[in-house]
């Protein structure tokens, strides 16, 4: 007798509760938003004050540097690594670099060394590579096929939490600082806080072959890779063309931010000023991602169609708020001594540079999460897709390494413009050629709305 047939109906019987049981997408997907509101999430808070929080940008620059370079290598082999391991020990390990880095800038507000700094960020580039591409993995894999844009958007408010609340910590702590000046101790230790939670956190996370979907479904069905399947497969992600076409935007996806925090935030702006900038900056980002996965799951019947219409409204968008962007640049470059803008004292200098702020903020959301979802729709099982994401936020981490070092050798801030608003265009098309080839509809999601929908009646209405 098998026990095979009975083991299975027993899964989907549980899969009929609640969506909040543990094992369910939707609890899994709030639990790693959740470490990532704690960990990556602080660090953008931290990042997005411009130089890591320090007058002289040059020691973040150069971790930053260090960072971005091995989290290029090991983003691309991340998803080979999160397939061995698994989630405990990847993400448990990953999440304690976040502390290291946030301590070596406590470090440096007293010692001045920049080899600490440097050295934690090369740790953290390996740390957060192989903590996103389990993160890709997780958010792309795990939902159902219809409902991914929900579920990453889900994730992506969760975690831009962080960079809400994180933000608060330097305005707060600063508040009375307005001058120029490094961030005092205790805002370092704020965020050293919220990272070892999220660190302690991340045991909670099961394996992809422990989460059922509500269709009974599991998000993968192998439960151990190996060495050198996970080598080989890692060596064909190079010649896969799907991947190829996404390497545009991948680049493209964190090279702005240097632009953004240091250039904007950091130069425009004082001290306790950016630091209630980037409440907004990441609060914004909630809402990007919560407006781009509506349409990306909703706005059509047809997938690939939502596909196409969710990359035309990011294009939109990207091509009005770097519009901007090119207009407040004309106004001072690089070099040039200005008046810091006080979000108090300035009046209404102060609205225009802060509402271009807020909206790369919107937008950096929306094209992420946009993304991500072309990602998830590539496939479904979670293997293959922490692959993807590994290749994805590997050539992200490249296109950030370089980013930090064209900063660093002083590049005019109208190029760095330029180039930053050249590669998100150059992506759209890409990215509509490969919904086109790649995205095939959903029949069988198509099939049970088209069904529900004659059974409900012509005046139902919503998913």
């Amino acid at each position: 007798m098998s026990f095979d047939g009975e083991e299975e109906s027993v899964s989907k019987a549980l899969t009929t509760k609640s969506k909040f049981r543990y094992n369910s997408p939707f609890v899994q997907i709030s639990l790693i938003g959740l470490v990532c509101f704690c960990c990556p999430g602080m660090y953008n808070a931290l990042t997005g004050m411009g130089g890591g929080g320090q007058v002289d940008h040059t020691a973040a620059n150069n971790a930053n540097t260090a960072l971005f370079t091995t989290f290029a290598l090991f983003g691309i082999l991340g998803g080979g690594i999160y397939n061995i391991l698994g989630p405990h020990l990847t993400l448990f390990t990953c999440c304690s670099t976040y502390i290291l880095y946030a301590g070596s800038f406590l470090y440096y507000n007293h010692h001045k060394h920049q080899a600490f700094p440097i050295v934690a960020g090369a740790l953290l580039g390996i740390g957060g590579a192989l903590l996103w591409a389990a993160q890709g993995a997780i958010m792309t894999s795990y939902p159902p096929t219809h409902r991914k844009g929900t579920y990453i958007s889900l994730f992506w408010s969760l975690f831009n939490m962080g960079g809400v609340i994180g933000g608060l910590i330097p305005f707060v702590f600063n508040f009375n600082r307005s001058e120029a000046a490094s961030v005092n101790d205790g805002t370092y230790i704020g965020f050293m806080a919220f990272m070892a939670a999220g660190t302690l956190l991340s045991l909670a996370i099961l394996p992809p072959s422990k989460v059922v979907r509500d269709d009974g479904t599991r998000c993968s069905n192998i439960k151990h890779s190996n060495v050198s399947t996970e080598v080989v497969e890692t060596l064909k992600l190079f010649l896969n063309w799907k991947l190829l076409l996404i390497v545009p935007a991948a680049w493209s996806g964190n090279f702005l931010y240097t632009y953004q925090f240091n250039n904007v935030n950091g130069v425009l702006f004082n001290l306790r000023t950016r630091g209630l900038n980037n409440v907004f900056y990441w609060g914004a980002e909630i809402f990007g991602s919560v407006g781009i996965g509506y349409i990306m799951d909703f706005s059509f019947q047809s997938r690939r169609m939502r596909g196409f219409v969710g990359i035309g409204v990011v294009a939109l968008f990207g091509t009005v708020i770097w519009s901007g962007g090119l207009a407040n640049q004309l106004k001072y470059s690089r070099g040039e001594k200005l008046q810091t803008l006080d979000f108090k004292d300035s009046g209404g200098d102060f609205a225009g540079p802060f509402i271009l702020y807020f909206s790369f903020g919107l937008l950096d959301s929306m094209f992420q999460s946009m993304v991500y979802w072309v990602i998830g729709a590539l496939a479904d099982d979670s293997e293959i897709l922490s692959r993807y994401a590994g290749f994805y936020k590997g050539v992200q981490g490249a296109g950030a390494a370089v980013a930090w070092q064209v900063d660093s050798h002083n590049v005019s801030f109208m190029s760095q413009l330029i180039v930053n608003w050249g590669l998100t265009t150059i992506s759209y098309p890409l990215l509509v050629i490969l919904v086109f080839l790649a995205v095939k509809d959903d029949i069988k999601a198509v099939e049970g709305t088209t069904k529900s929908t004659m059974e409900a009646g012509p005046t139902s209405a919503g998913p």
